[in-house]
């Protein structure tokens, strides 16, 4: 039997675990542990909960003296040695029937993390229209902001594989109420396995959040995130498939991993560097010569070019090694140069002879528009094959009875 550890976080809720520990030993096929990690709650969880630690083997309780959902969760997780690992509020507001459905992919190893929805289709949901729009509003500006696909970052119901926490965690930030959401973000980010349970939630008339504050907070963790994931500042290739069997990662002979992706993003970013190269030699050429202001022109567009290519194509995240493959690029560069600086020589030569003594701008984007489409494909080999090269056998083998600890 898989071992499964329900940790319900307190903060001034009133504590309700009795009947759902009955429900729970009468329809939950796993063995479970529930663990009340009360944090700072002011009215009497404590006591309640170490008297339920008493009666009932499957309870204990865990005592933080700071506020905080996420610093609650962390603690307890970090602590437990059972292979899936989930929470839900104390107050009861989700139908323990769900359960099951949250745990059981995480435990059939098919999913990493799973999260109880409010917002699915399915769901029943009874609250005030006041905290329905808070909530929609959230969930709306966390798709727009930060692209997100989830469809309820917040709902107190949640679950996650140990192995996936022990890496995941220590890259999560806040220890309050966005501690969900930035987790979530994180792991969609690195290709994580998200699963979604509609859930029968009935909200707490007596809930002390404050919503305001709340808002605030997670409005500021929302910019934060954004920044690190946009300047790249996150480590999420160390999240990067390392679990379960992925058939990506299969050796399948005459077929390249991730080639058919690689080539589309590379089309998107190589056209859209083409425009600009193009734009800056024309401006550059008002002022030099036609060799000048191609060098200067593919120089700019190169580095803006390896950046993308990196980021996008390659999927390359983190500062590691990013001196390192721009300076590769700018050899991948210097080909390219040579390559349509030796064209512009080429038709300078072929033109010099003619009546008008030089060729025509238009000529000269032509022939340079023929040049980069070679030096295009050759780009693309040079980056696949040199600079970017597939690293996943770099990671450890990965031992099946490992995978739950």
């Amino acid at each position: 039997m898989k071992s499964v550890t329900c940790h319900a976080s307190a903060d001034r809720h009133t504590l309700r675990l009795s009947p759902p520990r009955g429900e729970a030993a009468r329809t939950f096929p796993y063995t479970f542990r529930i663990t009340v990690a009360d944090n700072a709650s002011t009215d009497r969880t404590p006591e309640i909960a170490d008297r339920l630690g008493r009666v009932v083997p499957e309870v204990t309780s865990v005592r933080l003296e700071q506020k905080g959902r996420g610093r609650a969760l962390r603690a307890v997780w970090e602590r437990s040695d059972a292979p899936v690992l989930a929470y839900m509020d104390v107050d009861l507001s989700t139908d323990l029937k769900a359960l099951l459905p949250l745990v059981a992919p995480l435990i059939s190893g098919h999913s990493d993390l799973a999260i109880g929805s409010r917002l699915a289709g399915g769901s029943r949901v009874v609250r005030g229209p006041k905290r329905e729009f808070v909530s929609r509003t959230y969930n709306l500006i966390l798709r727009s902001s930060l692209a997100a696909r989830f469809s309820d970052a917040q709902c107190g119901f949640k679950a996650i594989r140990a192995d996936v926490a022990e890496r995941l965690l220590p890259m999560v930030e806040d220890t309050g109420w966005f501690f969900d959401t930035e987790m979530l973000v994180l792991a969609e980010r690195a290709g994580l396995r998200i699963h979604e349970v509609p859930v029968d939630w009935v909200d707490d008339p007596d809930s002390t959040v404050r919503v305001v504050r709340t808002a605030v907070d997670d409005l500021k963790g929302v910019w934060r995130v954004g920044r690190a994931l946009a300047v790249g500042a996150l480590p999420l290739d160390r999240l990067a498939r390392p679990f379960g069997d992925d058939p990506r990662d299969r050796a399948i002979g005459g077929v390249p991993g991730g080639l058919a992706r690689q080539l589309v993003g590379f089309c998107a970013v190589g056209a859209l560097s083409t425009l600009a190269y193009l734009a800056l030699y024309s401006v550059f050429r008002a002022g030099m010569g036609p060799q000048a202001a191609n060098a200067l022109a593919l120089l700019v567009s190169a580095v803006a070019n390896t950046a993308a290519n990196r980021r996008f194509t390659f999927r390359v995240r983190g500062r590691e090694r990013a001196v390192r493959h721009q300076a590769q690029g700018l050899v991948v560069f210097a080909i390219g140069l040579a390559l349509t600086s030796g064209s512009l020589a080429a038709l300078d030569a072929a033109v010099g002879a003619s009546p008008s003594g030089s060729p025509s701008h238009g000529t000269e984007l032509a022939v340079l528009v023929a040049a980069n489409l070679a030096a295009t494909v050759l780009r693309f080999l040079l980056f696949r094959a040199w600079v970017f090269p597939d690293r996943r056998s770099d990671l450890p083998a990965r031992d099946p009875r490992k995978a739950v600890r």
